[in-house]
């Protein structure tokens, strides 16, 4: 591949980028279900409530930074926010991954530590993780709110999740692409909220 193919792969990965994020813009949709996640988040928080994510791979990166912007600091200093990634304790997946099972994960961790009015963010490009497909149904039955992060079709996720934020995409990288810019805009729009900064 000669530097000039490179040269125009490069633009043709930023410009695909660029793209799914257009077509995010243009989505009354998304929009409207930002605005709708960020207004539960907050009453979530005001209520003494927390907010839990889940992933897998890059995704699980993903939930953990996420979640890192609740917890630590977004735009302003200001107190932390009771948020946390479920795969950050290494001991306990690993142990419940040899025990029972990968696909248990999550949900077990749900049945052990959520509450009713509690959110659940899960983070899977397909919408069809079967550990976080696990995860939104042990969370329903402790009354927890659910968010969906998938790509176009949804996955099984589509009919589970009470909020869907479905990129208009296929491909995995423009997804979780798109997955922290939707997510750095429900962190935003919660500190303003909350906080009272705008």
């Amino acid at each position: 591949m000669n530097p000039m193919n490179i040269q125009e792969q490069i633009q043709q990965i930023i410009a695909a980028s660029i793209d799914t994020k257009k077509k995010l813009l243009e989505n009354p949709g998304i929009i409207a279900t930002l605005k709708t996640c960020s207004e539960i988040i907050s009453q979530t928080f005001r209520s003494g409530g927390k907010v839990l994510f889940c992933g897998n791979g890059g995704s699980a990166a993903d939930a953990q930074h996420l979640a890192a912007e609740f917890s630590g600091r977004f735009y302003t200093d200001r107190d932390a926010l009771p948020a946390e990634a479920l795969h950050c304790n290494t001991s306990y997946l690993t142990a419940v991954a040899n025990d029972y099972s990968y696909d248990v994960v999550y949900a077990r961790m749900i049945k052990g530590i959520g509450q009713p009015g509690d959110v659940l963010i899960g983070l899977s490009t397909s919408g069809n993780s079967k550990n976080i497909v696990e995860a939104f149904k042990a969370a329903k039955l402790k009354n927890m709110i659910t968010i969906g992060l998938t790509g176009e079709s949804g996955g099984v996720m589509k009919n589970i999740s009470d909020h869907l934020l479905n990129v208009p995409s296929n491909d995995t990288p423009r997804i979780q692409e798109s997955h922290i810019l939707l997510g750095h805009i429900i962190c935003q729009l919660v500190e303003e909220n909350y906080f009272g900064h705008a």
